[in-house]
């Protein structure tokens, strides 16, 4: 005779319906969302609702004045990892700080007079520097050896109203997908390709095909590190 409220069936039903709830929760992941906004004139709105996705742990894909860029807050641990998983790069890779102006650069960078003429030459625009980090800087967001931070300030109509909206810095590193040598120009195939990976995509139609220049300015002179989409002529170099 069986006990009160004992099973006598079969154990596999009560097993299978879990495995079916696990794998709707992972089909059920969302997708990207599109942010179609105007390159010149974005709408608040739409910005608005970019910004809360960063507030809350997001890593979105944005357009700047040299490719597109994926992003995250600068104190989010985790979203930052996300950030490298999806570009395949370890913490020896910098990321790199997006800053409205100069300002709000030397908040996290120690710059002497010399340095200061070359970052007033290149801001806005696209270039990143490389810089010896403040203290200020928490040492998970610095080169893990160096102390160094990369920075720039960019010329995009559309990201300089993200990041006043945002009211901070971004964390940031060039959108190359894994595998490949060259940027995503086009937002629509970047939802396509990430869209389980990153929250939202902001599209204010095609970026340029090339990342920034990055000039490493820690030590005594300047060091050209990558030539990207900047002219060293506009820097004097």
């Amino acid at each position: 005779m069986r006990r009160p409220g004992a099973w006598c069936g079969p154990r596999w039903p009560m097993v299978a319906p879990r495995r079916r709830q696990r794998k709707q929760r992972l089909c059920s992941r969302p997708v990207s969302q599109l942010f179609e906004v105007h390159p010149q004139n974005p709408q608040p709105r739409l910005l608005k609702q970019a910004a809360a996705l960063l507030h809350d742990g997001g890593v979105l894909a944005v357009p700047t004045d040299s490719s597109y860029a994926l992003v995250c807050r600068l104190d989010d641990k985790a979203a930052a990892e996300q950030l490298r998983r999806i570009r395949q790069v370890d913490e020896k890779h910098h990321l790199t700080l997006l800053c409205r102006d100069l300002s709000e650069l030397a908040r996290f960078a120690r710059v002497d007079n010399r340095q200061y003429r070359w970052l007033k030459l290149g801001t806005p625009g696209p270039y990143t520097f490389i810089l010896e980090a403040t203290k200020e800087v928490p040492r998970r967001l610095s080169h893990p050896s160096r102390r160094t931070i990369g920075l720039r300030v960019p010329e995009h109509k559309v990201l300089q109203e993200l990041l006043a909206l945002f009211g901070e810095p971004l964390r940031a590193t060039t959108l190359i997908v894994p595998g490949e040598t060259v940027t995503v120009t086009d937002a629509t195939e970047i939802r396509e390709r990430l869209q389980k990976q990153v929250q939202a995509v902001v599209d204010a139609g095609a970026c340029p095909m090339a990342p920034t220049t990055v000039v490493d300015l820690s030590g005594d002179e300047p060091v050209l590190v990558r030539q990207g989409r900047g002219d060293l002529a506009r820097l004097g170099l």
